[in-house]
């Protein structure tokens, strides 16, 4: 097996440097454990950017993509296959409502088709105009890259696409300001993840829904990285009690296999006619073969409860921090999801946190973020935990 240093080689002569990367191959992982080309071990509470939920190599998905990978790996949409039309049923079954599915193969994907397909429902009317939010992420590809209200991933690709405008997260009144007689839709992230693991606050959610409901726009959620049951709830809107007309999903959908899709309601997602749009490898027997059994094992497993207890557990560990140390400012939790936000850059609490053998994130320049798997155990917490605070504490302002 090449050393670390032998891969770190090849990919810088020949892949392009748009990923900021740590020095370190990872050739192995087994639930929330990865290891590296030198045997080095770290625990990972951060599998997959949040497309490992259920940890590294979850048994079930395993399994289900090797018996795939044996009969039909890919077919194109011109056929029918099993795994695609029992996926669909699922997921809409875990919406709570009539739904239609679309799926492709990430989230700036699944956003992007929920874009084009909220302005094929606004074309009769003359709506083509889409209000997304500050600190949004909505994907990197064009439109959706647009709907990102963050000015810093535009720099260098303008100019940005027509018919988008910005109101501040958790400000309806400012929403409804940029609402105008263009506009079809409101797009947003019941929680925001890379803008900080932001909350909605109370109300807020429910006052979008009113809204759109008022001035006859669609209401669509990102939960890309928010779906499959991250907090707790199959979607996490769910909390709230609302219903959107679309909602995308991805990074967790197939359990590290790589999907993302939408879930529309029927009068909505029938917009979508042939011809109007399309992914070559959208929902092929593989992926969504690992979909159904990520599915399977959250339910098999409890995992949604799960998620509730894991959010508690680290709840109270960063509390404790937060009144022992001053350089934390705040906690941000629900579910499996967790923003721990520092007076200071995070980059450093990252790197010495990698350096004991554990691997977070860092977003918004001073958020800690944790996307743990629902696999992970209270013991694991709790290292993982002892070394953040060790790692905080030390630090000087």
């Amino acid at each position: 097996m090449p050393t670390s240093e032998q891969v770190i080689g090849l990919a810088k002569q020949f892949l392009t440097p748009n990923y900021t990367r740590y020095p370190v191959c990872l050739v192995r992982g087994e639930n929330s454990w990865v290891w590296d080309a030198e045997g080095n071990r770290y625990l990972d509470f951060f599998p997959g950017w949040g497309c490992g939920l259920l940890g590294h190599c979850p048994p079930r998905v395993v399994r289900a993509v090797q018996e795939q990978v044996a009969t039909l790996i890919h077919v194109p949409n011109t056929w029918y296959t099993e795994p695609q039309a029992l996926l669909g049923k699922a997921l809409a079954e875990r919406w709570g409502a009539a739904g239609v599915c679309f799926f492709c193969n990430s989230g700036a994907e699944a956003n992007e088709a929920a874009i084009k397909l909220a302005r094929l429902n606004g074309k009769p009317r003359g709506r083509y105009k889409i209000v997304t939010l500050t600190g949004s992420f909505h994907g990197r590809t064009m439109a959706a890259l647009t709907a990102t209200a963050q000015p810093k991933y535009h720099a260098g690709v303008e100019p940005m696409l027509p018919g988008f405008s910005y109101a501040p997260f958790g400000d309806l009144a400012a929403i409804e300001k940029a609402v105008d007689g263009e506009t079809c839709a409101v797009m947003l992230e019941p929680i925001q993840g890379e803008g900080g693991v932001n909350l909605p606050p109370a109300g807020f959610l429910e006052g979008v829904r009113e809204l759109c409901d008022r001035h006859g726009l669609l209401m669509i959620l990102d939960e890309v990285q928010t779906g499959t049951g991250r907090t707790g709830t199959w979607y996490a809107h769910q909390h709230w009690g609302v219903q959107p007309d679309i909602v995308t999903l991805a990074k967790a959908l197939a359990g590290g296999v790589a999907m993302g899709g939408l879930i529309a309601r029927p009068e909505v997602g029938e917009k979508l006619k042939a011809g109007t749009h399309a992914a070559t490898f959208g929902g092929n027997p593989l992926a969504a073969r690992a979909a159904l059994a990520t599915i399977e094992t959250i339910e098999a497993e409890g995992l949604l409860d799960r998620a509730v207890r894991i959010g508690e557990r680290f709840r109270a560990r960063f509390e404790a921090l937060r009144e022992a140390c001053p350089l934390v400012a705040d906690v941000r939790v629900k579910g499996a999801m967790i923003g721990v936000e520092l007076a200071v850059e995070g980059a450093a609490v990252v790197q010495g946190c990698l350096g004991r053998g554990l691997l977070i994130n860092c977003t918004h320049q001073t958020v800690l973020r944790l996307l743990p798997a629902l696999t992970v155990t209270d013991e694991q917490i709790d290292a993982g935990c002892d070394i953040i605070a060790d790692v905080v504490t030390r630090m000087r302002v």
